[in-house]
């Protein structure tokens, strides 16, 4: 005899719309708790699969049925069986239909499941040469290119950095030829929290590329949330680890602008992430300023 649970995740399934709404209400409850969660997760064989049908139906089922995916994707084993059955696919697929109504959900269900080795692989497209590196082209121009105020596109930020923290999406990151680095600095000058950087002045910025110099030179607030900077540094540190991006980080004069900063900070942490680079910088091998020649 079905478990009244059971009896649940058939309704997900329901011919009749109310029946499914009333449904699909009561399992995003459910996902609220950690008893709740708990008890889904002893049916995820068939409570994922029936949430990811859901997703592409009108707003007063997709809606709760997105939410009700992004909680149960902060538990890692249940994040883990999202990535298995192409749950990357689904979000992409549904984040770039026309009209979609839970974009910004799809994004944080992203973040989730690229916090995974085998989420980020699977929003990388790692062995699929022909495709490979479109859902990122895809989702940085969507970053850049959204300027609303409840922008539904704020949150990729987190994604990039997610993927930074794997080889592959460092490499995809800063490879010339997509040109995606080139799109994300122009998010210097935006007004959102989450898109923000820091100040630098103009004797810093006269000895960096034109593009990066131009965008770091125009006046602005300094980022009040010290998580932001660390995250920064971070993404900064992971970088740095790469020979392609220790060139980059040199050429664009930065350790003097990570000196800048470091002189000016306050937050304990946020000068541990400083310190973390240029320990890096200074001991790591092959991180020294490379060295050129002038022709006599």
């Amino acid at each position: 005899m079905a478990t009244e649970l059971e009896e649940l995740i058939d309704f997900l399934s329901a011919p009749s719309p109310p029946v499914k709404k009333a449904a699909v209400d009561i399992v995003r409850g459910l996902t609220g708790s950690e008893d709740g969660l708990h008890s889904l997760s002893n049916y995820a064989s068939t409570v994922l699969p029936s949430l990811s049908r859901l997703l592409s139906e009108e707003k007063e089922v997709s809606e709760p049925a997105a939410e009700a995916l992004v909680n149960l994707s902060q538990n890692a084993e249940l994040a883990a069986k999202m990535v298995e059955m192409g749950m990357i696919k689904v979000a992409m697929d549904l984040l770039y239909k026309p009209g979609s109504s839970i974009m910004r959900l799809l994004v944080m269900l992203l973040v989730n499941l690229t916090q995974l080795d085998d989420g980020i692989s699977s929003l990388l497209q790692i062995g699929d040469e022909k495709m490979q590196g479109l859902y990122i082209m895809k989702l940085v121009r969507s970053f850049c290119r959204s300027s609303e105020s409840d922008d539904p596109y704020d949150h990729v930020g987190s994604i990039l950095v997610n993927i930074s923290k794997k080889e592959a999406g460092r490499k995809m990151l800063l490879d010339p030829k997509r040109g995606l680095l080139k799109q994300i600095i122009r998010q210097f000058d935006s007004s959102s929290p989450l898109r923000k950087k820091g100040i630098y002045g103009e004797q810093d910025t006269s000895k960096m590329p034109l593009e990066l110099g131009s965008a770091l030179s125009i006046e602005r607030e300094p980022v009040k949330d010290p998580e932001i900077r660390v995250q920064a540094l971070e993404a900064i540190y992971l970088i740095v680890l790469q020979e392609a991006g220790r060139r980059a980080f040199w050429s664009v004069n930065g350790p003097r602008i990570l000196q800048v900063g470091y002189e000016d900070e306050e937050d304990p942490k946020v000068m541990e992430a400083y310190e973390q680079i240029g320990s890096l910088v200074v001991h790591g091998n092959g991180t020294e300023e490379p060295s050129t020649t002038t022709s006599k």
